[in-house]
Formats: structure tokens, sequence, C-alpha cells
């Protein structure tokens, strides 16, 4: 019995020191999570059921100079249906009102889908796709639906919101406006006015702590943000959307009358450098017949520019003293040799004996040629330093990434032979941009102050101005008055009787230059040339306001009319008629109460006939804009109104034909 009693006495000392050993070990676990592995797990904790989150900043507006809106965020919404969540008896009631709605709503049969819906449930779907892309009043509309209106915990629905970036006007200047992306590599990347501008139209994101809760959703922990988002400013552009609509359509009716390849077109303002208008218009695939805004070509494209660069031959001539305008040359029959290389006019026979002036009024090549070739031969550089004065060599330094490289041989460097200096006289062995090329024509429409191009004109906080982007000056003066006053005197006569007397009109001036340029000419043995037509200038001639280039590439040859004052010539002609006989005049405004009872008769006249009778525009100028509206809505053309009260612009004329692609730009004062 006393052997018994001492065994059982042993293991409850045995039984005790073991809890003894475990309680030990348990408050030494203990002390060290507590201790030691205590900030690592609180830390980890932490992690688990609290988070910062990102609280996105609102992007900045793109406005045009006229207060259009250009660039702006909205947000797009997806709606997808958990399938899982409602109970049997709501879903059952539910399914066919909710198909019925969505049909309503999203334009496919009730029955497509009800059966969506079921199949859903049948497969136990928690992430179905019901709708994508859906705007903000659309997305409030499918919130009401039956089922869809109990919320995501009991009706299932999962919304998924992201912000796009939409373009209000659609894509007119839409490679200018440009855009902001991620690569597949994730990168960020973009173009134009979005990328270059990101600083001030991305704001700054904000900050959120927000703690785990039941279901696994997230709660903020305090009321406050730990960092506030800062909204990005608005950037207001250069651009006017009523000659930038002109521009945009009258390029792209030449580019589909010439079956070309692209082109573009860049309207300035003269005295300040503002783009006005830009246009970068081509197919993304020979066999189109559409055109697209697929690259800056105005900015990026550097190309040999042919006769426009002529301008370069005359300046350097007149400013240097070499010679004047009235300095008479022979021009050979057409054709002067150098080496093994002939020069050509396109008169074929040439243009006799004329002076220095109607040699470059009509564009000859052998005169400007040996003009140059005369007196820069022996001293080749003093020709290229004219070109560096006048910033040629170099790119313009845009704000914009992309711009296109000048390429400008000098005497001694690769790339300069003894043809060299002829060959550029005329156009070629040199290469510029038509940005470039715009600039320097604008200089002389500006009396010699050469100014660099500006598509953003400030910065703004609501109506608080952030920055603001004055003119920049690339040079003050690129020649004498007494040049300058020469240079505009040969320019208006190559529109009166040169090249681009096809172009002149009576009722307003214009001064400009036509280039036409072949393009891989020594490739394939000269197979797979093609041609450039360009028109330079400025408008009105005596004292421009505005200048403006027209590029067009490979143009259709078949009519043996690829010049540029048959392809380009028309579109910078279009722009400048638009923009010069749409300004108010004082007469207009002394005859005002009578122009508008006529235009009052003139919208009584046109209401009373049916749509199908009228083929034309009407005239819309003096009419109140909601009878314009009105009557241009009942002929199905698309309208823009600017302003309130009466018709004083009408973007496309009256008198011309109905073309319902179009949309017509009232400007109301």
């Amino acid at each position: 019995m006393a052997v018994e009693d001492k065994n059982i006495s042993y293991r409850i000392y045995l039984v005790a020191f073991c809890i003894f050993i475990m309680a030990m070990v348990i408050t030494f676990k203990l002390s060290k999570i507590q201790w030691v592995e205590g900030p690592r797990l609180r830390e980890l904790a932490k992690k688990e059921t609290v988070k910062s989150f990102i609280i996105p900043a609102n992007k900045g507006n793109i406005y045009s100079a006229d207060g259009s809106l250009l660039a702006t965020s909205i947000p797009n919404y997806n709606i997808r249906f958990d399938a899982v969540v409602p109970k049997g008896v709501v879903f059952e009631k539910n399914v066919k009102p909710l198909s019925d709605s969505l049909s309503k709503l999203l334009g496919k049969p009730s029955s497509f889908y009800q059966s969506q819906l079921n199949m859903a449930r049948t497969n136990k779907n928690r992430y179905l796709l019901v709708a994508r892309d859906l705007s903000y009043t659309e997305y409030i509309k499918i919130k009401s639906f039956p089922l869809f209106n109990l919320g995501a915990n009991k009706g299932g629905i999962i919304v998924e919101q992201e912000t796009i970036r939409e373009h209000p006007i659609g894509k007119i200047a839409e490679r200018t406006i440009g855009y902001e992306r991620i690569t597949p590599d994730g990168k960020p990347d973009g173009k134009g006015i979005e990328w270059s501008f990101r600083k001030y139209l991305n704001g700054k994101d904000g900050k959120v702590l927000k703690q785990k809760i039941a279901k696994g959703q997230w709660k903020p922990i305090r009321d406050q943000n730990e960092v506030d988002p800062q909204d990005g400013y608005d950037v207001i552009s250069t651009i006017d959307v009523y000659i930038q609509d002109i521009a945009h359509h009258a390029l792209l009716k030449q580019l589909k009358e010439f079956k070309a390849e692209h082109g573009c077109v860049v309207v300035m303002e003269t005295k300040t450098g503002k783009i006005k208008a830009i246009s970068n218009l081509g197919k993304l695939k020979e066999s189109d017949s559409t055109y697209f805004e697929t690259e800056n070509y105005a900015i990026k494209e550097s190309h040999e520019p042919g006769s426009t660069f002529k301008l370069v031959d005359m300046i350097a001539l007149l400013d240097d003293h070499k010679i004047d305008t009235s300095k008479v040359y022979d021009s050979q029959g057409g054709i002067i040799t150098y080496g093994r290389d002939k020069v050509r006019d396109s008169h074929v026979g040439g243009y006799g004996k004329i002076s220095l002036a109607r040699g470059f009024e009509v564009s000859s090549n052998t005169i400007m040629v040996q003009a140059v070739y005369e007196n820069y031969k022996n001293n080749p550089q003093e020709f290229i330093d004219r070109i560096s004065n006048m910033g040629l060599d170099k790119p313009l330094g845009l704000q914009f990434q992309g711009e296109g490289k000048p390429i400008v041989h000098k005497p001694g460097e690769k790339g300069w032979n003894r043809n060299t200096l002829p060959w550029m006289a005329y156009g070629y062995a040199v290469s510029v941009t038509p940005l470039q090329t715009l600039t320097l024509y604008n200089a002389v429409a500006n009396n010699g102050e050469m100014l660099k191009p500006q598509f953003v004109s400030e910065i703004k906080e609501w109506n608080k101005t952030i920055k603001k982007f004055n003119k920049q000056i690339i040079n003050p003066k690129i020649c004498s008055d007494e040049t300058i006053g020469k240079l505009k005197a040969v320019l208006q006569n190559v529109v009166k009787r040169g090249t681009g007397k096809d172009l002149y009109s009576k009722d307003f001036s214009m001064a400009g230059k036509t280039g036409t340029a072949q393009a891989n000419y020594s490739k394939n043995g000269g197979n797979d040339k093609y041609y450039i037509s360009s028109f330079v200038g400025f408008f009105p001639a005596d004292k421009p306001k505005y200048s403006c280039i027209v590029v067009v590439h490979k143009p259709n040859t078949s009519g043996n009319n690829y010049y540029g004052a048959d392809v380009a010539g028309p579109v910078f002609k279009r722009i400048a008629q638009k923009i010069f006989t749409d300004s108010p005049s004082t007469n207009e405004i002394k005859n005002l109460d009578k122009k508008i009872k006529k235009q009052e008769l003139s919208y009584n006249e046109y209401s009373t006939k049916a749509s199908s009778e009228i083929k034309v525009i009407p005239n819309l100028m003096g009419m109140s804009g909601m009878d314009a509206v009105a009557l241009l809505e009942n002929l199905k053309l698309k309208v823009r109104v600017i302003g309130i009260g009466k018709v004083k612009k009408q973007s496309v004329p009256a008198g011309e034909a109905l073309d319902k692609s179009k949309t017509i730009i009232l400007e109301l004062s």
C-alpha cells in the first residue's frame, strides 16, 4: 500500500514538473513575442488590417483660346454581377424585370440578359460582365434597376469605375492635344500638350489610411486624409476652335481630292507666334480613303522643302548686298549644268532673260541657282552663316517631344560636295520641318522679328493665372527693313502674277510662295520618287495678321497637277478667305439693324421650305442662335454654338453645298 502511494506521488510530481516546464516555455515564448517579436508582429498585423489608399487627384482640363473644352476627364463605368449574393427568392422575383430594364437601356433582347443571368446563377459566377463603358447617367439608371437597387450585399451589383480622357470636339487637333499613357512594359509615355504639360495637368495624389472591417470592407481611420489630393491645373492652349475647324476641313478636302498620303496645315498669329490651328492628317494604309491624326507631321517631319526655301536665297542675296531684285539673269533654255547634275525649270524652255524678282515670282530654279552660286561659290560658308543666323540649322526647341532635326550641310563636313550649294539654292540638299519654314515666313510678315511657335498661353487654377507664357523671340531682326520691304513685295507678286496667280482674289490680299519638291528621287533609279506640294505665306499682305503653311505628301500625279499652287495653295486660300471675309467691318456694324431684319425674313423663308428643297448652307448671319440651330438641325446638320445672342460668324459659308459630315460652328454675339 505504501509502495503504491509512493508511486502515485512520483507520478504527481512528474506531471507537476511537466506542467511547470510547459509553463516556463509558454512564459518564455510569450515574453519573446511581447518584447522581441512584438514590434514586428504588430507591424505585420497593422499591414494586414491598416492600409494607405491613394486618392487620385482630378486632372486639369485643356481649353482652346476661345474657352472651348479640348480635353477633360470623365468617369467611365463597368457593371458586373455576383450571382451568388442574391437569395433565391429575391433573384427569381427580379431577374425578369431586371432583364427588361437592361434591354431598354443597352439594346439587346430581354431574353439575352435573362439567359446570361440565369446561367451565371447556375454556374455560381461571381463576376459576370453586364455592361461596359457606361456614362455617369447610364450608371445612375442601371443602379436603380430591379435587383441592382438592393446594392452590392443583397443585389450582387459590382461597380467598377475608371477615369478616361475625352476630347469633346472629336478628332480635330487630336495629335497636338496629345495623350498620356503607360506602355506595355510599364513605362510612362505620351505626346502633345497632355504629355509636355503633365506636371501642371496631373496634380498630386492624396493618401488616406483605412482599416479592414467585416466582409473585406475598408473604412477610413480618421475623418481627415493623411495627405489631401491637389487637383491639376487647367492648360489654356493657343488653338482657336473656329480657325482649327476651317483648317482641318480645308486640308481634309484637298487630301481626299488628290488621294494624297498625308499632309499638314499650321496657322500662326503673326505678332505673337501663337499657333491658332494645326492639323496633321494621314492614312493608316495606302489603300485607305479615311484620314486620321496619326503623326504630328508639322513638328516631326524634316524633309527637303523645295522652292519655299528660295526665300532664304533672297534674304541672303539682298541683305548681304550681293545683288538687287532688278539684276537680270538668263534662264538658258531652262537647263543649266553643275558637274554631272542638271538643274531644270518646271517650265519647258525656261523663262528667257528675267530679273531676280521675276525669277522668284515664277519660281525659276535656274535663275535662283545662278544667283546664289555666282555670289557664294568662293565663300559658301557666308551663305551657310545666313541660314544659321535665321536658326534653320537647329531645332526650334519646342516643348513637345519628337521635334524633327534639320539638316544643313557645311563646307568641309561630311555631306558637302561641289554641288551642295547650287542644290540648296532651290531647296534640296537641306532638310527642315514645316514649322521651321512657317517660322521663317512669319518673321518676314512680322517685319524681321522671328518668334518661337507657341502652343500654350497660360496655366490656370480656376480664374487665377499660375503661369503665363509670353512670346519668345528667336531672332529680333533676321534682316534689314529695306530687305523686308522687298521680300514682302515679291511674295505678294507670287500671288498676283507668279506661280500662285490662280489663288489671287481682288477681295482680300495674300502673299506667299509655292513649293514642289521631289522626294526619293535617288532611290531605285528614281522609280520610287514622289512629290511634296506646299504653300506658305501670310495674310492680309499689307498688314499681316496670320501666317500659314500647307504641306501635302504624295498627291496623285495622274492629272499632272501636283504642284504646290494646285494642291496646297487652295487650302491656304480657303483658310485666308474664311478668316478674312468673316472678320467684322465698320460697314457691317452700321447696317446691322437692316441686316438682322433681312436675316429674320430669310429664316422665315427657309423655315417654310421642306428640308429636302434646301440644297445649300443658308445665310445665318444676324439670326438668333435659337433660330439658326433649329434651322440647321432640321437639315440634319451637326451644329456647335459659341456664345449667346445672334450669329456673327458661321464656319461654313452660305451657298456651299450641304455636307452632313461637317460640324458647323456658329459664333454668337
